[in-house]
């Protein structure tokens, strides 16, 4: 049979992982996938993910595509997969889509969400889930810092070294802060991110709500391109991939 090339739309919690890349020495959600998938078409599979997510990083929502010459029915897929796949993966739909769709390359936007349990008592209802942060954050300083972000800056001064890449420049379409009793979101959106680049701007829009510096500082900041100068990497437990665009009809 001729090939297919398949979009799956999956969602994880990344607490067991080590992110979704496949890695030499420990556990993967991409490996993890990839042998399920293997059991259900009969060959061995390679996918590409919608970006790289790091350790203990979670995805309401995520996009993966593979290449497969089985006859299996895409509707049957999801149901195929999920019974081979631990409870923390969930694959909810299959569609089969054009040749040169790559679930990175093809993707326009991205949008992820941090969360922050603000409380002086933790709730393990949220453990592994959320930031938990003892020490009382004002929402509209979060805010305030975050909204110097927006638009189409060089963010080499909120990045991690890690993944190499040709420009340090993205736009950042939204960056939405919104409280509700304890919980904090802070959810952005961009046509790319950096390697710990949610992280980096969530831990300086807190350093801001700490005082520590000004929102306005924000700017300066982005133009010294110095990681130093901006707020430490939030911790992974509370970043979720929330929305991914696509022209392909795959979520």
């Amino acid at each position: 049979m001729e090939q297919r090339n398949i979009a799956l739309r999956l969602s994880y919690t990344g607490t067991a992982y080590h992110g979704w890349q496949v890695q030499k020495n420990a556990r993967s959600v991409a490996e993890t996938l990839e042998q399920a998938l293997a059991t259900v078409v009969g060959h061995p599979v390679k996918l590409t993910g919608a970006g790289r997510t790091d350790a203990g990083v979670h995805a309401r929502v995520y996009v993966a595509n593979f290449r497969t010459s089985s006859g299996i029915p895409v509707d049957r897929l999801p149901l195929a997969v999920n019974t081979r796949l631990p409870d923390d993966i969930v694959v909810s739909r299959a569609t089969v889509v054009p040749d040169g769709f790559n679930a990175i390359g093809s993707c326009l936007r991205k949008e992820y969400t941090y969360r922050i349990y603000n409380s002086r008592i933790r709730d393990p209802f949220y453990v592994n889930r959320v930031w938990f942060y003892p020490r009382p954050l004002d929402e509209a300083v979060l805010a305030a810092a975050a909204a110097q972000f927006v638009g189409t800056h060089d963010f080499a001064a909120v990045r991690s070294v890690g993944t190499e890449t040709r420009s340090t420049v993205r736009t950042v379409y939204y960056f939405e802060v919104a409280r509700r009793e304890r919980v904090i979101d802070l959810r952005v959106c961009a046509d790319g991110f950096l390697y710990n680049m949610v992280r980096a701007m969530v831990g300086t829009c807190v350093y801001a709500a700490q005082g520590k510096l000004d929102p306005a500082d924000i700017p300066g900041i982005l133009s010294a391109r110095n990681r130093t100068l901006a707020g430490p990497t939030a911790p992974p437990d509370g970043l979720y991939m929330t929305n991914l665009w696509y022209e392909e009809d795959v979520l």
